[in-house]
């Protein structure tokens, strides 16, 4: 019984740690920083807040920019050459 135990404990503690690395992976994917919380606060509208309560800050975050941007591509009539497309905040893990 000890030698199968010694024999699955790897295997068993390799597949907790794949596990854990896609709920880390997960939880990094929806994680905001402290400025775009910041940001989001002293921007938002009601409608943002709404969203906010309803879907998350992620979803909320991205509403606001678009909005942001269409706003912006409507004052500027299109994109500026060195725009870069928006990217999503992710930590080096």
């Amino acid at each position: 019984m000890q030698g199968l135990l010694a024999l699955l404990f790897p295997a068993v503690l390799m597949l907790f740690a794949m596990a854990m690395d896609k709920v880390q992976s997960r939880l990094d994917r929806l994680a905001v920083s402290r400025e775009h919380v910041e940001d989001f606060l002293a921007t938002a509208g009601s409608d943002d807040v709404d969203t906010l309560a309803r879907e998350g800050m992620p979803a909320a975050l991205d509403e606001l920019r678009t909005r942001r941007v269409t706003k912006h591509e409507t004052a500027t009539g299109g994109r500026d050459e060195f725009d870069e497309p928006h990217r999503s905040p992710q930590r080096a893990s």
